[in-house]
Order: C-alpha cells, then sequence, then structure tokens
C-alpha cells in the first residue's frame, strides 16, 4: 500500500494524497497550488497519476486549495464518486464555478499580453463547463458516520473545526487475503483553533497506524482572543483606519472569514463602538458563501437568534462588475472587503490599484498569506508592488493581525496530535512551510514522541505503508520540483524586486546623466560571462 504526497508538502498548498491499496486507487483533496509562479505552474501540468485510474475522491473542505482541481480531474478522466459533508458540497456548488471563471478570465487576459508580444496563447486549466460537469460526481456524507467507500475502504469524516464541512477524515484500509489486515490512517485536514466562532472545537479518534497533520502554523502562538476580544482588536484597526482618512481595504477568504468580519463589524455597528461607515463587500462568491452560511445557520454556533445574520442598512453587497466600480467614487471613510485573501486575484486587486498609493488608506491582512503572493509581499513592508503590470507604490499602512485565522496554532496542533495517540508508524506533517514543519516536528519531539516516527515528506514523496513499522520506507520515484523551488521565492519574484529596486534608484537619481551611468553598470553585468 502506497502514499504519494502529491501537494501540501513543503508547502502550505495544493493538498493532495494518493493512496493506492491491492484492490482500489484514491484521494484525500485534489488542491490547488498557489504562491509563486514556479508552483501555480504545477496546476497546468500533468497530475503525477492518471485521473481514469483513481476509484475515489475523499475531500476534507472546500478551501480552493484542497479542492480547486476537481475540475481539472474530471476533464482528464476521472469518473468516480466524490465525498464530502453537506457543508462542503453547497460552498462549492458557488466556489468551483467561481474558480473556472477564474481561470477563465485570467487566461483571457494573459493570451492578449502573449497576442502582442508574439508568444503562444495558453488554455485554461479547465472552464466553467468543466466545472458543472465535475459538480456531479459529488456524494454527501454526514459526520462520524462509517461510510463503504471503496473495495477495502471505509471513511469517517469528523469535525475539524475549521470551516463550514470542514473535516478529519478517518480511513480504514483492508488488505491481504481475506482482509486479513487492517490499516487506520488518518488525515487532519484543516484543523481549527479551539473556540473558534461558528464551530466546535476539532475532534476525532485515537489509536492510529499513520496521521498525515497539517502544519500551517507550526511553531506559531496566535493571540488567544475570546470573541469580545477579538471585536476589541477589529474596532482598533477600524478606528485608526478611519482616523487616517481614507478606506479600509480588507482582503478576506470568501468563505469563513468575511462571514466572521460581517458577524463582528454588525455587533460593532449595534453597540456604537464605532461609527455606522459604508461597508463594501465587493465579492461575488463571498455574497454566495454568506448565503450557504445563513441556510447552514442551524448549524452553526455563536450566531444569536437574528434570522439574517450578515446583513443591516450600512452594509452593502455589491455584486455586479458596475457596482463595484463605483465604490472608486469613496476616497475615504469606508470599509472594503473583497477577495481574494492573498490579493493574488479577485476583485481587491482592483481596489488595491485605487487605494495602495494613498497615504490616508490602509489595507488590513486577516488571513494566512503564502509565500509570493502580493499579500505576502505587502506583510514584508516591500516600499512598491506590480499589479497587472503597473507598478505602484506602498503608501497606505498595512497592519496584520491573527485573531481571524481559521487555523490551530503551533500548541493547539501539538495537543490535537497528542489527544490521537497511540500512533504507531508515524506522523507526517505537510501543508507547512519548512520553518513552521521544522518547530512542530521539535515541539512533537520535546513532548516525548520519537524522531523516527515524526517524517516531513518532500512534494511526490512515496511511502510504503506496509513495508514495516520500525522503520518508514521511501520508494525512488521522480519529483516534478526541487525542494527550494517548493517553499520559496522563484526567479519571478527576484525579477520583480529587481526591476522596482532598478526603477527607484532611476527616479531617486540627481538627473538623467546619473540614471545612464546606472543603466550602462546594469548593462555591462549582464554582458558578463556568468561564473
Amino acid at each position: 500500500m502506497l502514499l504519494s504526497f502529491c501537494g501540501a508538502a513543503g508547502t502550505v498548498t495544493g493538498s493532495c494524497y494518493w493512496i493506492q491499496s491491492e484492490r482500489c486507487q484514491f484521494l484525500v483533496d485534489c488542491g490547488m497550488f498557489q504562491g509563486s509562479k514556479t508552483l501555480k505552474e504545477l496546476n497546468y501540468e500533468p497530475f503525477p497519476f492518471d485521473p481514469k485510474e483513481i476509484d475515489f475522491v475523499l475531500l476534507t473542505h472546500a478551501h480552493i486549495d484542497h479542492s480547486g482541481l476537481i475540475p481539472k480531474l474530471v476533464k482528464q478522466g476521472f469518473s468516480g464518486p466524490i465525498f464530502a459533508t453537506q457543508g462542503t458540497v453547497d460552498l462549492l456548488n458557488y466556489m468551483l464555478p467561481d474558480s473556472g471563471h477564474i481561470q477563465e478570465a485570467e487566461v483571457a487576459r494573459l493570451n492578449r499580453r502573449n497576442a502582442q508580444r508574439g508568444r503562444s496563447q495558453v488554455t485554461p486549466i479547465y472552464s466553467r463547463v468543466d466545472v458543472q460537469n465535475s459538480l456531479k460526481f459529488f456524494s454527501v456524507v454526514e459526520y462520524e458516520k462509517w461510510w463503504e467507500v471503496g473495495e477495502g475502504v471505509r471513511a469517517r469524516y469528523w469535525n475539524a473545526g475549521h470551516i463550514l464541512g470542514a473535516a478529519s477524515i478517518e480511513v480504514e484500509v483492508a488488505t491481504g487475503k481475506s482482509n486479513s489486515r487492517v490499516s487506520r490512517l488518518l488525515f487532519s485536514g484543516d484543523i481549527g483553533p479551539e473556540h473558534k466562532l461558528f464551530h466546535p472545537d476539532p475532534d476525532a479518534p485515537e489509536n492510529w497506524d499513520y496521521v498525515c497533520c497539517e502544519a500551517t502554523y507550526g511553531g506559531r502562538g496566535r493571540t488567544d482572543a475570546t470573541p469580545e476580544k477579538r471585536r476589541e482588536i477589529l474596532a482598533e484597526e477600524v478606528e485608526a483606519a478611519l482616523a487616517r482618512g481614507g478606506n479600509l481595504l480588507i482582503p478576506a477568504f470568501a468563505v469563513e472569514r468575511t462571514q466572521e468580519l460581517l458577524l463582528d463589524l454588525s455587533a460593532l455597528f449595534d453597540a456604537g463602538r464605532i461609527p455606522n461607515v459604508p461597508v463594501f463587500l465587493d465579492s461575488p462568491l463571498a455574497i454566495r458563501a454568506t448565503e450557504v452560511f445563513t441556510k447552514n445557520a442551524a448549524m452553526l454556533e455563536d450566531t444569536g437568534s437574528s434570522q439574517d445574520l450578515f446583513r443591516r442598512p450600512n452594509i452593502r453587497f455589491t455584486e455586479s462588475v458596475e457596482e463595484s466600480k463605483l465604490i472608486a467614487r469613496f476616497n475615504g471613510g469606508s470599509i472594503i472587503i473583497a477577495g481574494s485573501g492573498m490579493c493574488d486575484a479577485g476583485r481587491i486587486r482592483h481596489h488595491l490599484k485605487q487605494n495602495l498609493w494613498r497615504r490616508d488608506a490602509t489595507v488590513l491582512l486577516v488571513g494566512y498569506q503564502a509565500p509570493g503572493t502580493l499579500g505576502s509581499l505587502l506583510s514584508q513592508g516591500v516600499p512598491a508592488v506590480k499589479i497587472q503590470g503597473e507598478e505602484l507604490k506602498v503608501n497606505a499602512t498595512i497592519r496584520q493581525t491573527d485573531v481571524y485565522s481559521g487555523h490551530a496554532d503551533g500548541k493547539q496542533l501539538v495537543t490535537w496530535l497528542k489527544d490521537r495517540r497511540p500512533i504507531k508508524a508515524a506522523i507526517f506533517l505537510t501543508h507547512g512551510e519548512d520553518e513552521a514543519l521544522a518547530a512542530l516536528r521539535d515541539d512533537l519531539e520535546a513532548e516525548g514522541l520519537p524522531p523516527e516516527r515524526i517524517i516531513i515528506p518532500q512534494l511526490d514523496d512515496v511511502v510504503d505503508l506496509l513495508a514495516g513499522e520500525s522503520k518508514v520506507q521511501f520508494k525512488p520515484e521522480p519529483h516534478r520540483l526541487s525542494p527550494e523551488l517548493v517553499g520559496g521565492l522563484d526567479w519571478h519574484n527576484d525579477l520583480a524586486e529587481f526591476s522596482l529596486r532598478l526603477r527607484d534608484l532611476l527616479d531617486s537619481a540627481a538627473g538623467d546623466k546619473a540614471r545612464k551611468v546606472i543603466l550602462r553598470r546594469v548593462t555591462r553585468a549582464l554582458e558578463e560571462p556568468e561564473r
């Protein structure tokens, strides 16, 4: 029985596990890569498996880095069931079509530039038609109930406390004559923090052979905020932003983060804690997701008795492009919530172009920012960025808070794993950057877990799960990318930084003569033979 790490290994995105047993093959998640261009190019390349040979998919939750390549999987020949909770299916009925729209729009824009430069045309990863076809394959499962999902395989879904519908998935795989051996595996999905708004604390059984656990916030502590404390922090950020005189931009993930913000802002408005300024939710996907949350209100905690949780007179849902463009009339005094949460796509990029250069504007980052994304660059304090080929000075105030994170922090991950013991064979740490993965490994070792049983796999590593419990054995298989290209910045990021620094140097030069000297030096360096 083989376990292949086809994504989220040495990086946070692209979650995808491929399991091959004697009787079937299946995936846990089929997510899209995000971050550097080198990493995102994997979305266009062939899967490391044949989609036609995959019997079924177990899906942990709806976030695109866990679900975003399902339409591609179906497009390339997969025809089995995709098992997911009702909340996940409800969300993906909007999220996957939105992803298909983004693929088509971004490729159309890229192809216009390619045509001008004499380059070949690019085909979208998938279209909205492919998305609609893939939605036919979903099969709804309930929490805490066994499901016979494939030959010799059964699964049970447990609340993960991350977003609506999110699950950790318990899998039992029978092998050998008369199914004489049963291997128990647990895939954490994304684990939510304790006392998260809307959801109970994450849960799962104990006693495993193997556990694959996310490590997004490994080694990091976060602000342990009650709902009251979180709202106080948000109020302080809103008040400071409005005092600067400009708009407050909040790049937010459409699912969960947006709904948490809307609920907290409504509470602050009702309490008179912040002025009753206009709030624009400028994201068709977030609007649809908010409708899903309203539909599933009976499943949510901390929502009170309100029939309409997220609407009030000064919160305006702007769906059309025309409505979105009208927001540009507001030079200050408004709050704009738009996707995407990492600023890599969506309408937030338009609002950033309108506001980043303004000294009175504020950008509040409320979620994880993958390396190489625009949000990550802003969080690092870069002086300038490029958006759709246009250079922009970053004069706005950039703020960041972790009180809205949907992930358990390092200490909570350690507690979650300790509660899963005994873990007989190995813990695989995935879905994290190198530093977070190493920190979580060290914290687990400090708790007495044997170091040889804590494994940090690389992208495309393959493990033989039945080779013996004394030592994890990897099989020699080709890897699509070297580890240093998986988790960090690439040459595209280096080029963007170089061009911005060069432009800044030229702008600050004493005159045209000095600028010519700078350019001659750069040209000379380019002409020198590489050493």
